[in-house]
């Protein structure tokens, strides 16, 4: 009893109808349609375990890890969890504005502070800080915003 046997696909007609129906139809991210073909070939039909992970990954190209995980969100979460990626949730906010961007552009292209030959990005978070631009800011941020705008610093 392998790692293939805990998760046991068993389509209902309707279930197959549809997959089968995504398939012919083509219209839908690669993806959905690889898991599609992947649940058709994983099906243990009334009894039996199926075929295993390899033998799956095999028939329609894929890796074994990927039949395992979407033979385990079909049992665990149904059909559309199978087929259909969740959004991501950790989205990343951006933490400077327009104008926040611009003042520490700005800056960086301004004469560094005396004893400096130049300004370090951490100098940089430091100072707009201080400058009451924003509250906190790191110097990767600083580094990010920086490597985006189209501006020479020197």
């Amino acid at each position: 009893m392998g790692r293939d046997a805990k998760f046991v696909v068993r389509l209902s007609l309707e279930e197959e109808r549809l997959l089968r129906g995504l398939i012919s139809t083509g219209k839908h991210a690669a993806s959905v349609l690889s898991r599609a073909r992947i649940l058709l070939k994983a099906d243990a039909g009334v009894s039996g375990s199926g075929p295993s992970d390899a033998a799956v990954a095999d028939a329609v190209e894929s890796s074994a890890s990927t039949v395992h995980r979407t033979r385990q969100a079909f049992v665990e979460q149904g059909l559309d969890a199978a087929l259909y990626r969740k959004k991501p949730t950790n989205r990343q906010y951006r933490k400077l504005d327009g104008a926040q961007e611009a003042r520490l552009v700005a800056l960086a292209c301004s004469a560094p502070p005396a004893g400096r030959k130049g300004w370090t990005l951490q100098l940089l978070a430091d100072k707009l800080v201080e400058l009451k631009v924003i509250d906190t800011i790191s110097h990767e941020c600083v580094r990010q915003t920086l490597k985006k705008t189209t501006s020479s610093r020197g």
